[in-house]
């Protein structure tokens, strides 16, 4: 017994760490993307988010006034200014070509030919001396290396919350996001109830045909659904892009799981109410409504976090069943052309992804407390 004991206790240590890794796994890349979406974008070029407490040291560009800024001091032409564009910054070295940036340290004196002289302090101050009057200088470029301390700001956020269309974007997102995700639930809560309560020829056959279904993968069925779609459109009069198209899809590419987890719920129920009900006279609609659905509420909110998640982070299925034109351009999609315009900005997408979590956030943590329940209940007893 001792032995036995002692196999489940290591087990149970086991089982703990590797939990714990796995939150590690997933926690660490996320605070690195949240810190990273604070952090100055310079910073974030040239080192890590584990480094965002310490100072980060960048090799940068300036350029001094030109000669129409001098002046005459004791028989010298000075030329002086500051490097320098935030407080805590000093200069370590210092260079006039880009061949040798660092040359230099603060504090020593540069020959830059036909007399004259650079020196850049630790604190950012150039001088510029010359023996005779500088003429038609539009600036000595200066190359410095620069200790800069750590940097956060909103800079991200701004880029992305202040580009044409977002709020735009987040909305027609809201718009199909939310039907996505309760007209699944609505048809496949009664399907399931059929499937797991209503005898009738043929029951087997479809829950097979439903669990076949939920290993199709959305590429391979996409442009049939589309082909079909297009052809019962034109016969009804629906326009080929539009949001009936789009929650008509997700709808059928979430079915499936929807209907698979639901019955396996609603099957493990007690057949005792269900029977109750039946000799008081309720009918197979009254027993639904009434027992079957309010019973059910664990499970509707484990496939809703998951419709949720899967439809509002899609961009896909958006790009072929939605108008790419801004009037019904998602938030993916706008993020998108944001990267496309901007270039190289690629900071801009540590702010865009937690722009983009924030509404899957709150819809988790309102429903994660029902999300274990409905997933383990309808996978440990079934009927």
């Amino acid at each position: 017994m001792d032995g036995i004991a002692g196999r489940k206790s290591a087990l149970t240590w086991a089982v703990h760490i590797s939990v714990l890794l796995l939150v590690a796994l997933w926690t660490l890349p996320t605070a690195g993307l949240l810190i990273s979406s604070f952090r100055d974008k310079d910073q974030l070029a040239v080192s890590g988010w584990w480094t965002a407490l310490t100072t980060s040291t960048q090799n940068l560009v300036g350029r001094a006034d030109g000669a129409e800024k001098q002046v005459e001091v004791d028989g010298k032409f000075v030329i002086a200014g500051n490097l320098l564009d935030g407080p805590g910054q000093t200069v370590t070295a210092f260079g006039y070509r880009s061949q040798e940036p660092t040359k230099f340290k603060a504090g020593e004196i540069a020959d830059l030919g036909d007399g004259r002289g650079l020196t850049v302090t630790a604190d950012g101050d150039y001088i510029i001396e010359s023996d005779l009057r500088i003429e038609g200088d539009r600036g000595q470029r200066i190359f410095y290396t620069a200790a800069i301390p750590p940097r956060f700001s909103l800079d991200n956020y701004r880029s992305v919350l202040g580009s044409g269309g977002a709020g735009r974007a987040f909305v027609n997102s809201l718009t199909v996001t939310i039907p996505s995700t309760i007209i699944p639930i609505m048809v496949a809560a009664f399907a399931a109830y059929a499937l797991a309560w209503m005898r009738f020829p043929g029951r087997a056959l479809l829950i097979a045909v439903i669990v076949g279904l939920l290993v199709v993968p959305l590429q391979l069925s996409l442009i049939p659904l589309l082909t079909l779609y297009n052809k019962i459109g034109a016969f009804a009069g629906i326009p080929a892009k539009g949001y009936v198209g789009i929650w008509l899809a997700h709808m059928a590419f979430g079915l499936p799981l929807a209907i698979y987890l639901l019955r396996n719920y609603m099957a493990g129920l007690p057949g005792e109410i269900i029977e109750s009900a039946r000799v008081d006279g309720a009918s197979d609609f009254d027993i639904f409504i009434r027992i079957v659905l309010p019973l059910s509420f664990p499970a509707l909110a484990s496939f809703a976090i998951f419709q949720f998640l899967w439809v509002w982070n899609d961009l896909l299925v958006a790009l072929v069943f939605l108008a790419p034109q801004k009037e019904q351009l998602v938030l993916t999609g706008q993020l998108v052309n944001l990267m496309g315009s901007r270039g190289g900005d690629w900071e801009i997408l540590t702010a865009s992804a937690f722009v983009t979590i924030v509404v899957p956030l709150l819809v988790f943590f309102s429903l994660q407390r029902f999300l274990v329940r409905g997933l383990l209940a309808g996978s440990v007893k079934g009927g």
